[in-house]
């Protein structure tokens, strides 16, 4: 009985190494001032690839402590044209600029259609907070 149970153990300790090599294909971190960003390539669990882009930013408790804060958004593969497209836009927009204060007016609104999410699926995320030892 003890030798099943060591035996189950160690399938859940490989089962969990070979999940984590699954995962993690490609990583790309960026340091941009104060923040890092990471580009992260992963695989589900049908072999599916797909992006994490996480930044990250050092911030302070009120003791001096540091910690990092982090957002992340998952980008898949269906989305990436039009994912690159928008940021290629909004880039190209920013860069041409005079660095003048733009009117409200002026912002481009998204066409009704574009705001219609097609498919939308609910994500939860897991605790992104670094464990404290």
């Amino acid at each position: 009985m003890e030798e099943e149970l060591e035996k189950k153990e160690e399938l859940e300790k490989n089962e969990e190494s070979e999940k984590f090599e699954r995962e993690e294909i490609f990583s790309k971190a960026v340091r941009a001032g104060k923040r890092t960003y990471f580009f992260d390539v992963k695989t589900t669990r049908r072999n599916d690839l797909y992006v994490t882009i996480t930044e990250s930013k050092k911030r302070f408790n009120r003791d001096g402590r540091f910690y990092y804060e982090k957002h992340k958004i998952f980008l898949y593969k269906e989305d990436f044209d039009k994912f690159s497209e928008g940021l290629s836009e909004v880039v190209n927009f920013i860069k041409s600029s005079k660095n003048e204060p733009v009117e409200n007016e002026e912002i481009k609104k998204p066409d009704a259609d574009e705001t219609l999410v097609e498919n939308y699926t609910n994500v939860e995320f897991e605790d992104l907070e670094e464990k404290k030892e």
